[in-house]
């Protein structure tokens, strides 16, 4: 099996004292990057040669393609993400370094992630692919952006890892997508449609949409290194509580008794079709 390790440095659920010293006052730059180093170096080194690919930096950039304040950034400065990749590097230099993050498809964000690239390949950083995390709805983005954000991510020499793919099949929740996981909402019964199992139509909605971008990633397949869910049956998703607290929802390919769905089996198809041309 191959293992990715998600992840070394976020913004999101991790501990305040990481960020401060034993009087509760903020580090500088210096004492948070050895903490940084050390975190990185004992977690990657304790796994050398068995987990094969990290997620070095996830969700970096704001949707303007900015760069998030967090207090990583505050603290450190622009350079902590080009940090963590020296020293991911260092502690196992044979393992794959991406950097992950969602909603690279839309245009705004792709160009900061472009120029963050473009500006960590010039100082020699050693990032060897990025993830498009995937968290998609049945309508958007559409499958040409997915195309498009690839195709920009290849043209920087870059490898594409579909990094956290599932299909929110249920109303979405105010006018922008996100993945932000702090992002919470109260329960409505006209969010939850679902309750008793999903329809016919809508599986055949899913089991399209997945056929549609399975066939973008194997047009891509000499960048595309790998595909991996977020999840392995509808039960097991964080869509059932995010970002509303207990809904039913059915975003992968397998239901919740582990069985195949029409989605599964429009997987396999559209890589038959591909593999016989």
């Amino acid at each position: 099996m191959f293992i990715v390790g998600h992840n070394l440095v976020w913004h999101n659920q991790i501990p305040a004292w990481v960020f401060r010293d034993d009087k509760g006052n903020l580090l500088d730059r210096d004492a948070l990057l050895a903490r940084m180093r050390d975190h990185i170096h004992t977690v990657v080194g304790r796994y050398k040669g068995r987990i094969k690919s990290w997620d070095v930096v996830n969700e970096a950039l704001n949707e303007d393609g900015s760069l998030r304040q967090s207090l990583w950034l505050k603290i450190i400065g622009e350079d902590y993400i080009a940090k963590a990749f020296e020293y991911a590097h260092a502690a196992d230099s044979q393992a794959q370094l991406t950097y992950n993050d969602y909603n690279l498809e839309n245009e705004a964000k792709r160009k900061g992630a472009i120029v963050l690239i473009e500006k960590l390949k010039a100082e020699g950083v050693p990032v060897t692919s990025v993830g498009l995390q995937g968290h998609i709805s049945l309508t958007s983005p559409p499958v040409e952006r997915v195309d498009a954000a690839i195709s920009a991510f290849a043209a920087l020499g870059m490898k594409v890892a579909i990094s956290e793919l599932d299909v929110n099949v249920l109303p979405s929740v105010g006018d922008q997508t996100t993945a932000e996981v702090t992002l919470k909402v109260r329960q409505d019964a006209k969010l939850n449609p679902y309750v008793t199992g999903l329809p016919d139509s809508v599986q055949q909605e899913l089991a399209k949409r997945y056929a549609d971008l399975f066939r973008v990633y194997l047009k891509h397949r000499g960048v595309v290194t790998r595909v991996t869910f977020w999840g392995v049956t509808d039960g097991d998703s964080w869509l059932n509580n995010w970002p509303v607290q207990g809904r039913t929802n059915y975003p992968l390919l397998f239901d919740r008794n582990g069985d195949t769905k029409p989605a599964f089996s429009a997987v396999i198809h559209v890589a038959s079709e591909a593999s016989s041309h």
